[in-house]
């Protein structure tokens, strides 16, 4: 349908193999990649570009805050995707999905709500509020 050929590879600079488990928080740079099992929360830069992809067999027990997520297997706990999510036809995610870009396999499922956030280009979206002792166009008379 979308006709996409291969997926882009992504750079890999910690590999969590299938046999290993970690209990605890995981704060990482660059590319991170999940065969076996993390307890604990996820988290990257949200200017670093980091991506954390999950296999099949990976899964996170924590809540996740990182620019780009590429989950295949399974998070229970929220995701913050600064940037992306691509969620895989065996994608489970237990917990809400906050993301700014999102694109999902058929199969893929959520037990929680998806939140769109607008991507601010690493900036603020600046507030405009009349100082005071403005006049507004209500209190024109």
């Amino acid at each position: 349908m979308f006709n996409r050929s291969k997926p882009k590879p992504h750079r890999i600079d910690t590999l969590i193999g299938a046999g290993t488990r970690i209990i605890g928080d995981v704060q990482f740079a660059g590319g991170f990649h999940v065969d076996g099992h993390v307890k604990g929360n996820v988290d990257a830069p949200a200017d670093s570009g980091a991506t954390l992809s999950v296999s099949d067999s990976g899964v996170v027990e924590g809540s996740v805050a990182v620019p780009n997520v590429i989950l295949n297997g399974t998070v229970k706990g929220d995701i913050l995707a600064h940037e992306r999510v691509e969620l895989g036809a065996t994608a489970r995610v237990t917990g809400n999905v906050y993301y700014a870009l999102i694109e999902m396999e058929m199969g893929a499922e959520i037990t929680g709500k998806l939140i769109h956030e607008p991507r601010r280009n690493g900036k603020a979206e600046p507030e405009i509020k009349p100082a005071p002792g403005d006049a507004t166009a209500d209190s024109a008379g």
